[in-house]
């Protein structure tokens, strides 16, 4: 996921993408252990987008970023 995506979505929606980006790395990890994985790249990837993810809610926590409703 590309931070102009990330940028697109409401507080909510970030929230909601990141419990699921959390349960796609646990998968993940769970098919790497069983060497069942076939790209073990999106291991790294999954990770940077949940980084990506928490910085935008800190920024939001932080009030550096506010909402879409108060940019426009």
């Amino acid at each position: 996921m590309r931070m102009e995506e990330i940028n697109e979505l409401a507080l909510e929606d970030v929230e909601l993408k990141l419990s699921d980006t959390f349960e796609e790395l646990y998968n993940l990890r769970f098919q790497h252990a069983m060497h069942q994985l076939d790209n073990p790249l999106r291991l790294r990837d999954v990770r940077r987008d949940i980084a990506r993810l928490k910085t935008v809610l800190r920024e939001h926590k932080l009030g550096i970023r506010g909402t879409k409703k108060e940019q426009q």
